[in-house]
């Protein structure tokens, strides 16, 4: 007998958690999804999600989060740690504050599942093939904070945890070309690029579910991996903009990531190719 989809809620419907839950929608799955702004809750009403508005903050979480975790099987967060810009050494672990305000939520629901959204960032840049059994060693607070939590939510007995750790994102309106077009001395010409597209995000996060694939970690780039140099001067071409310059006579560093784990386990085929 075929088992009934679960319900999901989604924390944070943005850049990918929206289209997510879209997607989700039109697969048949009950779907309840989280934004900070109220000008967005007509939006997500408007498309078949059953909109909440919440916001995570260090002092406690603002809006009816045990409503919208209510009758949740599966919860799939996906907020940014917004500390790119944060400057160091940072004294306060202010995105690990606000999920660490969310896990009692967690504990006291009905939630079986949490699919984390992280980052390939949690991995040290350094000249190796990183595969899920590489010991996370972070160069960034954003990278750190991930990190740590991922460990929280793993080691919680209340719930069953899948880690999934994105490359860096590309697709509608987003492309790290568009930052660095005409920029001179950019470093590292001859590392690899490790990259998604908001597709494959998509299609690996329902494989996960589909599969039943929990207490997993799994790296999720596109399998393709071109320098940085050969590819944004591609891209920069192709979308008519300024040719970036990489500095030239010093040694390249950056790791290569390996998404096997992700295609073998979840038997997914990447949609989009970067080349």
């Amino acid at each position: 007998m075929k088992r009934n989809k679960p319900n999901i809620a989604i924390l944070g419907c943005g850049w990918l958690g929206f289209p997510l839950a879209k997607r989700m929608v039109a697969e048949g799955f009950m779907v309840k999804g989280s934004t900070t702004s109220a000008e967005k809750i007509a939006l997500l009403n408007t498309n078949g999600i059953t909109p909440y508005q919440i916001a995570l903050s260090e002092d406690g979480i603002q809006g009816p989060v045990a409503d919208f975790l209510e009758d949740s099987e599966i919860l799939i967060i996906d907020i940014p740690p917004g500390l790119r810009k944060v400057t160091l050494p940072v004294t306060t672990k202010t995105f690990v504050s606000k999920i660490e305000k969310l896990i009692p939520y967690l504990e006291k629901s009905s939630l079986q599942k949490v699919l984390f959204v992280s980052s390939t960032s949690v991995y040290a840049d350094e000249n190796e093939t990183v595969t899920e059994d590489t010991v996370p060693n972070p160069e960034t607070e954003s990278g750190r904070q991930l990190a740590e939590i991922e460990t929280l939510l793993r080691t919680n007995p209340n719930f069953d945890t899948s880690v999934i750790r994105f490359g860096g994102l590309i697709g509608p309106d987003r492309h790290p070309v568009q930052m660095l077009a005409g920029r001179e001395n950019l470093d590292n010409p001859e590392a690899p690029v490790n990259l998604i597209h908001q597709e494959d995000c998509i299609g690996i996060i329902l494989k996960i579910i589909e599969k039943e694939a929990w207490k997993e970690t799994f790296n999720a780039v596109a399998p393709q991996h071109p320098t940085r140099k050969a590819y944004y001067h591609k891209k920069a071409e192709e979308m008519n903009l300024a040719i970036p310059k990489f500095a030239s006579g010093t040694a390249s560093v950056g790791k290569l990531i390996s998404g096997k784990k992700t295609e073998e386990i979840l038997n997914y085929t990447f949609v989009v190719n970067l080349l």
